[in-house]
């Protein structure tokens, strides 16, 4: 049995039910894909179905009474918090003891001061924001002050928001560089994002642009270790951000659902040089589970779907794809628009490996990082349980 390569898929966002512990953060019943499916009156996803994602929860619309193709099961995550970055980091294998920083009131003023005095430049807003609200609320006034719009949310964030007219895209990332050196131990949020948009009052449009700045992850991922071991590892969409770049091999920057997926097929049908492909497909976080639109929401995991049915054709023999998420973002919820603290689904594809295998509940995220290891027999350890004996 040799495996060649592996490919992680992340739907960011895409929960599968509230963790034990979701009443801490205010997420008691959440579950994002079943309510999705049941404010729809059900989700037309039959690859995923065949994969096994309906014997994993019920999910109105999707069979849980059929053999799967792949194998199957959910997570739960031992790092504290609800973030992308810690969502990401543990399923490489990194479980951090205590949640990054929030600041639910803004940043200290002596902390925005210092910021405003490493750039030069003015700030406004500094409040827990919707990304789209803060925009069309305080555009008007960046563009006539060419102040810097400011916010962060119920994550660990520091977000600037600039019209592409008012600072470039590389001025705003160097804003964004500073403040990430800037921000540091009792401040050390997880991003400082860089937020560009466009268009005239009543109509901006955040752009494409989008970049993360993470802090690097504070020990060792199985990213780290195959590029240690001499293979390559290739990133796609936002994962090179959120490991701030380390162990990884090459980068493709992707701006949507669509070019993630066609990236990775790909990827899978012509490239021969990578052996763990990792990959996010940030739509359904940003786009509709932030923004709390259940509709397009479904329509993007139907479209999801269809994609995921192309890409399964072109696995090859001695590949093995695992698609997971890194928290929910349930659109149902009405408590608030953050995301929301759930398991996440788990499915294995592979020709190599069993099918209709139950791999049940597991303990943490970082399972995937102690699977992986254990298949390439790569040097370290992850503290997660390897299910490779499972599967194979």
């Amino acid at each position: 049995m040799t495996i060649n390569r592996i490919i992680i898929l992340i739907i960011d966002a895409c929960g599968v039910g509230a963790l034990p512990d979701a009443n801490l953060y205010g997420d008691s019943g959440a579950s994002t894909l079943p309510h999705i499916a049941e404010n729809i009156n059900g989700l037309n996803m039959p690859n995923s179905q065949k994969l096994g994602l309906g014997k994993i929860v019920k999910i109105n619309g999707i069979a849980e009474n059929l053999e799967p193709s792949g194998s199957y099961g959910k997570m739960a995550p031992q790092s504290p918090g609800k973030d992308s970055t810690s969502g990401h980091w543990e399923i490489a294998g990194v479980i951090l003891d205590k949640p990054f920083p929030l600041f639910p009131n803004g940043f200290p003023l002596s902390l925005v001061e210092q910021f405003e005095k490493e750039i030069g430049v003015k700030t406004i807003g500094n409040c827990t924001a919707s990304g789209t609200e803060i925009i069309e609320r305080l555009g008007q006034h960046h563009l006539d002050t060419k102040e810097l719009i400011l916010y962060t949310s119920a994550d660990s964030v520091f977000q600037l928001a600039a019209h592409e007219n008012i600072y470039p895209i590389e001025t705003l990332y160097e804003f964004c560089q500073k403040a990430r050196n800037l921000l540091v131990d009792e401040y050390a949020v997880g991003r400082v994002i860089a937020r560009p948009f466009e268009g005239t009052p009543g109509n901006f449009k955040r752009t494409v642009n989008r970049r993360d700045f993470s802090l690097s992850p504070p020990s060792i991922t199985i990213l780290d270790n195959f590029v240690n071991d001499g293979f390559k590892t290739l990133s796609i969409g936002k994962i090179n951000d959120l490991f701030a770049g380390k162990g990884i091999s090459h980068k493709i920057k992707t701006a949507s659902n669509a070019g993630g997926m066609l990236a990775v097929r790909e990827v899978v049908k012509e490239d021969d040089e990578h052996q763990l492909v990792f990959a996010n497909l940030v739509d359904f976080d940003q786009l509709w589970g932030h923004r709390r639109d259940v509709k397009n929401f479904a329509i993007a995991l139907e479209e999801f779907d269809k994609e995921l049915g192309d890409l399964l054709s072109l696995i090859r023999d001695n590949d093995i794809l695992i698609i997971t998420a890194d928290h929910g973002c349930d659109p149902t919820y009405v408590n608030h628009t953050d995301h929301t603290r759930e398991y996440v689904p788990l499915l294995i594809y592979g020709k190599m490996i069993k099918s209709g295998v139950n791999l049940g509940t597991r303990n943490s995220f970082s399972d995937v990082a102690a699977t992986i290891s254990d298949i390439f027999n790569l040097s370290g350890k992850f503290p997660g349980q390897s299910f490779k004996d499972l599967i194979f």
